[in-house]
């Protein structure tokens, strides 16, 4: 009787669960901005294909802090295990073809997931964020001490890549690489929409606002978060195994707390809680941070600390977020 009332109530959430034609604009949206990205940038597209990877890591670190509201500074974890693990099946075992090394990166990261969510969620506020930190470093001590698999400090090496449905090689200009991105960050979006509006998702925003009433109401916060993280672990994956595929190299960087802060701060920038806002947070991060590095490469942090620091004071919703809520707003009062 109480899963009925839970499912009920799940059900009758004003959240549309279809792909909707607002979903299918913002689908529209991302495909023209790849689309003038690549045609305003053509010799530059390793640096477009690299914010799709780390987009896809954003993403990903969205689903369980904004959408679950799980702290975690870990998250790099995730996305290094799928990386990793899509470089030693081609370096080690000779496994080329680009989409099976892409299933190798997603079923690593699905499992350095699980396990990082089982770790995580048994505590709540400053220690699981302590446990996040301690997950990262225990990942790059691992992987710094695997050297045989991983290579160390060295990083690994001998990834290489077949083309891409037997058609398309990874050139030295990283069209196909670009395109190949494009494809995987519109095929996750997608579904990651579908998700976020499915009941299962309405359930993991309800455990964000009030846990013990989901618990009252006889779902299980723990197991729904433990899915979430695993669906998080998955796409991370996704991103590292791009990351691996298309440099054809993995380093230690791509398990480091450095990278877990910077998509945290991130996803803040654009705004949590919404898959919108982890891309806008990406691009614009990255962009600026490329061209303010490029344009003053001795004073450029303190130009992205004041770009930080201007979003979180005045417009502490994120950018997107932040734009979202004045059209809503400007609707309404119309």
């Amino acid at each position: 009787m109480t899963m009925t009332t839970t499912n009920d109530l799940i059900a009758a959430s004003p959240v549309r669960r279809r792909f909707g034609g607002g979903d299918l604009i913002g689908l529209g949206i991302i495909l023209l901005v790849a689309v003038i990205g690549y045609f305003l940038f053509p010799n530059n597209l390793a640096l477009l294909t690299r914010i799709i990877a780390v987009a896809l890591l954003v993403l990903s670190l969205d689903l369980v802090t904004g959408y679950c509201g799980v702290a975690t500074l870990g998250h790099a974890a995730l996305f290094g295990a799928g990386a990793y693990a899509t470089g030693i099946a081609s370096a080690h075992y000779g496994i080329n073809d680009p989409l099976a090394m892409l299933a190798f990166g997603i079923v690593a990261g699905a499992a350095a997931g699980l396990v990082c969510g089982v770790v995580i969620l048994r505590a709540h506020g400053l220690p699981q964020l302590v446990l996040s930190i301690a997950l990262i470093h225990l990942f790059h001590e691992f992987a710094n001490k695997a050297s045989s698999w991983t290579g160390g400090s060295d990083g690994l090496s001998g990834i290489a890549p077949t083309a891409l449905l037997g058609l398309y090689e990874f050139d030295l200009w990283g069209r196909t690489a670009y395109v190949f991105g494009v494809a995987l960050l519109a095929i996750v979006f997608v579904l990651l929409r579908l998700i976020v509006r499915s009941p299962f998702g309405m359930l993991c925003r309800g455990i964000k606002e009030d846990p013990i009433r989901i618990r009252s109401m006889g779902a299980s916060p723990k197991i729904a978060l433990t899915k979430m993280y695993v669906i998080s672990g998955a796409v991370a994956g996704v991103g590292g195994a791009l990351n691996a595929i298309t440099t054809q190299v993995v380093g230690l960087d791509s398990l480091s707390f450095t990278m877990s802060a910077e998509s945290l701060v991130m996803l803040v920038l654009g705004g949590t809680g919404s898959l919108f806002g982890a891309l806008t947070g990406t691009v614009v991060f990255m962009f600026f941070e490329d061209v303010v590095s490029a344009a003053n490469p001795f004073h450029w942090l303190t130009m992205v600390g004041a770009l930080l620091i201007a979003v979180v004071l005045f417009a502490p919703r994120g950018i997107y977020g932040t734009v979202a809520s004045f059209v809503t707003h400007r609707r309404e009062a119309e």
